[in-house]
């Protein structure tokens, strides 16, 4: 049996985050779900940058578009929901067979909204009213700003993947803005079955420190991270709030460990995967990180609810001299500039090539 179906049985769903028009109409994707265990797909602006920059596979609808007098972020959103809808399509046999668990895509916000909550909120409800699928989240970062626009698009009834949370503090506070737009359904007499993922991203911390920690610390960081944001992700689930929410018929904000490709060339190429495995969670991973771990990953076991020893190491880090609480404030406002500067470089893509193709 492959690990990639091992993790699967073990209740951690596989996302693959990357998406291409030539992955959609080759059969790429349908191969992922059949021979891997996929069931479902993340993207981001550096994806679509890479994916319409790179291929000539959006040529003709990019002048199609131009024509119907669609340019920048309209013209990108077209493109985007037709991919995405096609991917939700291929997805939806499994987000209906697990009673909307699972099978879903993920669409994000303009990143230049990142601190803007009403511009956040308003943008969220015309993408997933355009989108009008059952299996789409929204991405929203879960940034000081981005919080009180997910509270508010749940209880909107918009399914939001919170992005850019780096640590179980953040994670906290997305789970908190979660419930309090359930709670704020349940008062107005509205379901509380509003789906959610919280997406914590994991390898950027090694990077960050991986030429000032000593060598018995290499690589542990983003896993004690993980680990600590799963403990809290266990507790929330037993704590009394969640509790009322889950008997009136609310669903867990699932917690999603991204950026789990290993930036390290040091460390094995199925790091983040094998040490994250956790029933009830999900691990987004691009195509390379699948295949490698379809290939040679090793299930040993899976993350101890009460996070191991996640806050030996992370003493240990604080004790090497590493502020975490510092690091992951810096890396959360270091990813939301890395994302805006990919949008810019997506724009500009796409204005170069709408300029060459007319």
């Amino acid at each position: 049996m492959k690990a990639t179906q091992q993790l699967h049985d073990l209740g951690q769903s596989l996302w693959i985050d990357d998406i291409t028009r030539s992955m959609l109409n080759s059969g790429t994707l349908k191969r992922y779900i059949d021979e891997l265990s996929v069931t479902g797909l993340t993207s981001n602006p550096t994806i679509f940058d890479h994916a319409i920059s790179k291929s000539d596979s959006y040529d003709d609808e990019i002048v199609r578009l131009m024509k119907a007098g669609l340019s920048g972020e309209p013209l990108f959103f077209e493109l985007a929901l037709q991919d995405l809808s096609l991917a939700a399509d291929m997805f939806l046999p499994i987000h209906e067979k697990t009673a909307t668990v699972d099978g879903w895509v993920s669409l994000e916000v303009s990143p230049l909204l990142a601190y803007d909550t009403a511009a956040t909120i308003a943008e969220a409800k015309r993408l997933y009213a355009k989108a009008n699928k059952p299996n789409l989240f929204i991405k929203i970062p879960g940034t000081k700003e981005g919080l009180p626009a997910i509270e508010e698009a749940i209880f909107s009834g918009v399914t939001v993947n919170v992005t850019l949370l780096f640590s179980a503090a953040d994670c906290a506070a997305a789970a908190d803005a979660y419930m309090k737009g359930l709670e704020r359904r349940i008062e107005a007499g509205l379901s509380p079955d509003v789906r959610s993922v919280a997406s914590i991203f994991i390898s950027r911390w090694d990077k960050a420190v991986v030429d000032t920690v000593p060598d018995e610390l290499r690589d542990k960081l983003g896993i004690a991270v993980g680990a600590q944001a799963y403990k809290g992700y266990r507790e929330m689930l037993e704590s009394d709030r969640f509790q009322r929410l889950a008997s009136l018929g609310a669903r867990a904000q699932r917690l999603l460990f991204a950026s789990t490709s290993t930036k390290d060339p040091k460390a094995p190429d199925t790091l983040y995967v094998e040490a994250l495995a956790a029933p009830n969670t999900v691990n987004t991973m691009p195509d390379n990180t699948l295949l490698a771990f379809g290939d040679h990953g090793k299930l040993s076991g899976a993350l101890a609810p009460d996070g191991g020893d996640c806050e030996e190491v992370l003493a240990a880090f604080n004790k090497a001299g590493i502020d975490t609480d510092a690091l992951g404030r810096q890396l959360q406002k270091e990813g939301a500039e890395s994302f805006v500067a990919s949008w810019k470089d997506l724009l500009g893509s796409i204005e170069t090539k709408a300029k060459a193709l007319a």
